[in-house]
C-alpha cells in the first residue's frame, strides 16, 4: 500500500490530480472491459488520463520506477480482456487525446490521436469526399487506438480490408520512453522492415501508440443494402460463394442465423423475417450508374441459391434500419440473460458451413443458447452466447463449449481471431493454431521491446 501511495503521488505530481483517479470506486470501474469477465481479480493501482505525448512518457518513466504494468485503454470495448488489470498497474486512458490533427485531401491521409472515435473519423473524412472503410460494430464509441491495438476489422473488411491495411505511420512511445516512428507519410513504403505490422494487433504489449497516420480512399458515390433470407444455412453460404465466383465484389456480406434474427426482432423491431433459418446482409457501393447492374446480378444469384425473400434499401433511413438491426445483435442477445459473451473465429470460406453447423452442435451438446452473426464474406463468425455467471454449472458448460469451438476452428484450418484479438481470454488456447516456434519468436520480440515486461503483461501468450 505504501508503494501504491508513492506511485499515485508521483503521478499526480507529474500530471495533475484531476487526471489521476485512485479511489477504490474509480479503480473498480476501470478493472474490466467489455469482456464481461466473471470475476475481477485485481484493481488497477491508478487510472491516468493523458493529454499529450510528453505525459505518456512521464507515465512510462513512473511505471519503470515502480516496476508496475501499463494497460492502455481506448473505449474499453474489446471483448477478449485486453484491457483487464489482472496484475494491477496503471490504466492509461486516452479519452482526452481525441483530436483529428489533420486530414489531407491531396495525400488522402488522416493524422489522429489514439482516442479519436472511429465513427467520427469516418464522418470527418466523408465531409471532404474521402472514406475510412474499417467499421467495427461499435464504431460509434470504439477508438482508432483500440482498433490498432486489436487489429479490428468490421463488415467492410471483405472488400476494403481491415485497420492494418490503413495504417501508414505510427508514433509509438516505447517501454523505455523513447518515441519510435514506424512508417512514413507516403502510401507506399519498402524501406526497411514493416514496423507498422509489428505494432498493429500487438494489444499494447510492445509499445504505446500515441499518434497514427491513416490512409483514406475516395468515398463511393452510392451505396445500397440488400437483405436476403434463406431456409437453410447451407444455402446462404452457397450464395456467398456464388456471388464471389461471378466477380461481383460487395462492400459487405454479413450473416445472421435464426436465433440472431429472432432475438434482434424481439428487442429491436426492424421488420426482420423471423421464420427464416439465415439471412445475408449485402451492401453494394460504387458509381451510381453501376448500382442497378450490381443489384440485378446479385438478386439473380440469390434467387438461384434459393433465397426465399429479398429486401432492399431505397433510401438512407431503410439503409440505416437494416444495419442497425445487424449491429444490435449483441445488445439484443444481452437481454436474454444477465451476461453475454461473444467470440470471433474465422476459417477459410470453404469451411464456413461446417464451422456454423459445428458451433450449433457444440452449443446444443452443452445446452447453451447461441446467436450467430458474422462477416461471412471473409469466413468470420461471431457466436454470441447469453449465460448467467451465477449459475456455476452453466458457466462450466460454457467454458467447455468454448474450448471445443476453438478445437473445431483449428481442425477447419482456421484461427482464433480475425478482428477481436487474443487478450487474456484466449491466451491459453493460442497454441492450438499458432506454431510453437512462431510463439517463441513472438516472446523474443516482446522481450526485446519490453525487457521489464511492463506493457500490458500476460496478454496474447
Amino acid at each position: 500500500m505504501l508503494t501504491n501511495n508513492k506511485l499515485i503521488k508521483d503521478l499526480q505530481k507529474k500530471l495533475s490530480c484531476d487526471n489521476v483517479l485512485s479511489t477504490i470506486e474509480e479503480r473498480y470501474a476501470y478493472a474490466q472491459d467489455a469482456t464481461n469477465s466473471k470475476t475481477i481479480e485485481h484493481l488497477p493501482d491508478a487510472v491516468v488520463f493523458v493529454e499529450t505525448i510528453e505525459q505518456v512518457q512521464k507515465v512510462v518513466e513512473t511505471a519503470r520506477k515502480y516496476k508496475t504494468p501499463i494497460i492502455c485503454r481506448g473505449a474499453g470495448t474489446n471483448v477478449v480482456g485486453a484491457c483487464r488489470t489482472d496484475h494491477g498497474g496503471i490504466v492509461l486512458n486516452f479519452s482526452k487525446m481525441n483530436k483529428i490533427l489533420d486530414i489531407n485531401r491531396e495525400n488522402m491521409t488522416a493524422t489522429v490521436q489514439p482516442g479519436v472515435i472511429v465513427g467520427n473519423l469516418q464522418k470527418a473524412a466523408e465531409k471532404i469526399g474521402l472514406f475510412y472503410p474499417p467499421d467495427p460494430s461499435n464504431l460509434a464509441v470504439s477508438t482508432i487506438g483500440g482498433s490498432i491495438a486489436q487489429a479490428s476489422g468490421g463488415a467492410k473488411t471483405f472488400k476494403y480490408g481491415s485497420t492494418k491495411d490503413y495504417v501508414i505511420d505510427l508514433k509509438v512511445v516505447t517501454a523505455k520512453g523513447e518515441i519510435l516512428r514506424t512508417g512514413s507519410s507516403t502510401i507506399k513504403n519498402a524501406t526497411g522492415y514493416n514496423l507498422n505490422s509489428l505494432f498493429v494487433g500487438s494489444e499494447g504489449t510492445l509499445g504505446i501508440v500515441v499518434e497514427a497516420t491513416m490512409k483514406l480512399i475516395p468515398k463511393p458515390e452510392a451505396k445500397k443494402v440488400l437483405m436476403a433470407y434463406f431456409d437453410t444455412v447451407e444455402s446462404s453460404v452457397d450464395a456467398v460463394n456464388a456471388i464471389i465466383e461471378q466477380r461481383i465484389f460487395p462492400a459487405t456480406i454479413d450473416f445472421m442465423d435464426k436465433n440472431a434474427i429472432q432475438t434482434v426482432e424481439r428487442f429491436y423491431p426492424a421488420g426482420l423475417l423471423c421464420d427464416k433459418e439465415a439471412a445475408l446482409v449485402i451492401e453494394i457501393d460504387g458509381f451510381k450508374n453501376s448500382m442497378e447492374y450490381q443489384q440485378n446480378i446479385i438478386v439473380s444469384i440469390l434467387e438461384n441459391c434459393k433465397a426465399s425473400t429479398i429486401q432492399y434499401s431505397t433510401n438512407e433511413e431503410e439503409y440505416e434500419r437494416i444495419w442497425t438491426a445487424r449491429r444490435s445483435s449483441m445488445g439484443a442477445c444481452a437481454k436474454l440473460k444477465p451476461n453475454v459473451t461473444t467470440d470471433d473465429v474465422i476459417v477459410p470460406r470453404k469451411n464456413l458451413a461446417a464451422l456454423v453447423k459445428g458451433i450449433n452442435e457444440i452449443c446444443k451438446k452443452y445446452n447453451l443458447t447461441v446467436c450467430m452473426v458474422g462477416h461471412v464474406g471473409d469466413g468470420s463468425v461471431h457466436p454470441q452466447i447469453p449465460i448467467d455467471y451465477r449459475d456455476e454449472d452453466e458457466y462450466k458448460r460454457y467454458k467447455l463449449a468454448k474450448a471445443e469451438i476453438y478445437e473445431l476452428t483449428a481442425k477447419l484450418d482456421g484461427i482464433l481471431s480475425g478482428e477481436h484479438g487474443i487478450g487474456a481470454e484466449k491466451r491459453e488456447h493460442i497454441h492450438k493454431v499458432i506454431n510453437g516456434i512462431a510463439l517463441d519468436y513472438m516472446r523474443k520480440i516482446k522481450q526485446t521491446l519490453d525487457p521489464e515486461n511492463i506493457l500490458n503483461p500476460y496478454k496474447i501468450f
